[in-house]
């Protein structure tokens, strides 16, 4: 298997660390990883050999489409590099911490080919309600 599978909800020390499962560290092994803030509100967190088809992808909006320069910025500018310590740790700054509400706690969601974090809460609400197009994806994907 080589992606991201499950959800571990984990302790965000007082510095802003954030221990990743082990399953997801051996994935990855020394390559480490690069965090960005995706959609609101979550955190991803790719690993950097992954990361390299994202920034593919973003040199070529630039190249084709002028008007993207200020999301490309956006993300690039909040992007860092996060190679995990040897607890696993990795550090979530400040500025991601606010953008992705995270408080003590951190869900941290495999999503395939990277890792989602996000505030519990927030994790509960985006994903609790079925709808048809849930129901109907399901039905196409699993059975």
């Amino acid at each position: 298997m080589t992606g991201f599978l499950g959800s571990y909800l984990h302790q965000l020390d007082e510095k802003g660390r954030l221990a990743l499962p082990v399953s997801f560290r051996r994935a990855v092994g020394d390559d480490g990883f690069v965090l960005i803030h995706g959609f609101e509100p979550a955190l991803f967190l790719y690993p950097a050999r992954s990361w390299t088809t994202v920034e593919e992808k973003l040199a070529e909006l630039l190249r084709k489409q002028g008007g993207s320069r200020k999301s490309v910025l956006r993300l690039a500018a909040n992007a860092v590099v996060a190679t995990p310590d040897k607890q696993g740790r990795i550090l979530i700054p400040e500025r991601l911490q606010e953008a992705a509400q995270l408080d003590s706690e951190a869900l941290i969601v495999g999503v395939l080919d990277k890792i989602e974090i996000w505030n519990p809460q927030l994790f509960e609400t985006a994903t609790r309600e079925a709808t048809p197009e849930i129901e109907q994806f399901v039905r196409q994907i699993l059975v």
